[in-house]
């Protein structure tokens, strides 16, 4: 007990931010989730879902190299605290608009696009937060916990979001999320000291010089770079699948927006599981192997299961699979950069690192959509009945969607089979 009460005491800070924060990811988390089905409910189109994500992640990722070398100069407090404040703002907005009946695609993307932009310069100030608050010896158990809250999030969105958005309407969803921000800002307003960063030789450079000595450190530190390429490449194949899902979930029989909700609950459900033992258990031997591990453990299942099944119990076992290890990814993950990365560059090397492992995300959302819609759907409804396609995937609307998901299955696992082999991402064991 006096253990867990010294515990509490030093992490205090943490923990008000965290579960704060949480709260207001919950509200932006439903309010997203709730978009995606109203969108496509509009278009029934995949491509023009996975432009929501488009256009929140190109300002985000083009700005990010530049956008933590201010980071690193600024005020951590009152950065987070504007960029918070702008992503309400852009809530409100919606909120209004779809009250007076002129809510429109192009308004989401416009406002996504904002988000996304101020979500350069939040991101890498929340990031080296975490680190000014938190002791080194706290780093896994917080990571954990940051990950458990994840999964809770990712559990609670589509029950709650969907609970709102079919007793009431569109606007409670805007309501709560508008709510649960101010919790947020006014827990860190009043209540959170954040700490000055440690001073770093080349502190007063301009921003150039800052972005320039971010870049010099990764090519120095091969290992961190080539680990970022790592996840560069598994977002291309995951954002794919984001692009993917909704459309052969919302649209195949036995799916709809139950099956959606159930399976991103489940997906939700097996990260908390995975939170929850990575939060507990000893640090392992080797960090690395269980990033290599995990990602081809989920790599090699979720994907298959989605492609081959035809039913919500057999899609939630490949959820299971395929994200209870992820937790124990980011946490090694998150470990390994805390530890190595000096504080006072942390800003700007989670930015570059941002824009370097991110990119391929809206890629991967654009190309998800495109084939989708244009290559996979027709192709499959040009199959006969008897094919050997038909059989393995099905016929009608989503059998397109499942043979995609059968092949970023055998990308992924390749991907994970060739990082595996690389000596640089091994040496960060050392």
């Amino acid at each position: 007990m006096n253990s867990l009460k010294i515990q509490i005491r030093e992490l205090r800070s943490f923990l008000i931010l965290w579960s704060t924060q949480s709260l207001s990811a919950l509200g932006s988390a439903m309010t997203s989730y709730a978009l995606i089905i109203w969108s496509y409910q509009q278009q029934g189109s995949a491509l023009t879902t996975a432009l929501l994500s488009v256009c929140s992640y190109t300002p985000y990722i083009v700005m990010s190299i530049f956008a933590g070398a201010l980071s690193d100069k600024w005020n951590k407090k009152v950065t987070m605290l504007v960029s918070d404040s702008f992503a309400a703002l852009c809530t409100l907005v919606l909120f209004l608009l779809m009250r007076a009946g002129k809510l429109e695609i192009w308004h989401l993307y416009c406002l996504n696009a904002l988000n996304g932009l101020m979500n350069t310069i939040q991101q890498p100030a929340a990031d080296v937060t975490i680190s000014l608050l938190v002791k080194k010896k706290y780093y896994q158990k917080v990571s954990g916990m940051r990950s458990f809250s994840n999964s809770l999030v990712s559990i609670l969105t589509p029950v709650i979001a969907t609970a709102v958005f079919t007793m009431f309407n569109m606007q409670a969803v805007f309501v709560f999320d508008l709510l649960s921000f101010l919790a947020a800002f006014f827990s860190l307003l009043l209540f959170i000291k954040i700490p000055d960063v440690p001073e770093e030789s080349g502190e007063n450079h301009n921003v150039l010089e800052s972005v320039k000595s971010g870049l010099q450190y990764l090519k120095h530190n091969r290992g961190i770079l080539d680990l970022i390429l790592f996840l560069s490449a598994i977002n291309l194949v995951a954002s794919v699948y984001n692009a993917a899902l909704p459309a052969m979930l919302l649209s195949r029989e036995g799916g709809g927006n139950t099956a959606l909700g159930i399976l991103n609950a489940v997906s939700g459900t097996a990260m908390l599981i995975g939170s929850i033992l990575t939060s507990v258990l000893p640090a392992p031997r080797s960090r690395v192997r269980v990033i290599c591990n995990t990602l081809l453990m989920s790599m090699c299942t979720e994907n298959f299961f989605l492609a081959i099944g035809r039913s919500v119990p057999i899609w939630c076992v490949g959820a299971i699979l395929g994200w209870i290890c992820i937790p124990f990814m980011n946490a090694n993950m998150d470990v390994l950069f805390r530890s190595r990365i000096p504080i006072g560059m942390q800003g700007r090397i989670y930015s570059v690192r941002n824009t370097l492992q991110f990119f391929t995300i809206p890629v991967g959302y654009l190309l998800g959509g495109l084939m989708v819609d244009n290559v996979f759907e027709p192709f499959m409804a040009s199959r006969s009945a008897g094919s050997f396609l038909t059989a393995l995937f099905g016929s009608g609307k989503g059998s397109g969607a499942a043979f995609l998901f059968f092949m970023i299955a055998v990308a992924g696992v390749i991907i994970c089979l060739i990082f595996r082999k690389d000596p640089h991402i091994w040496k960060l064991d050392e």
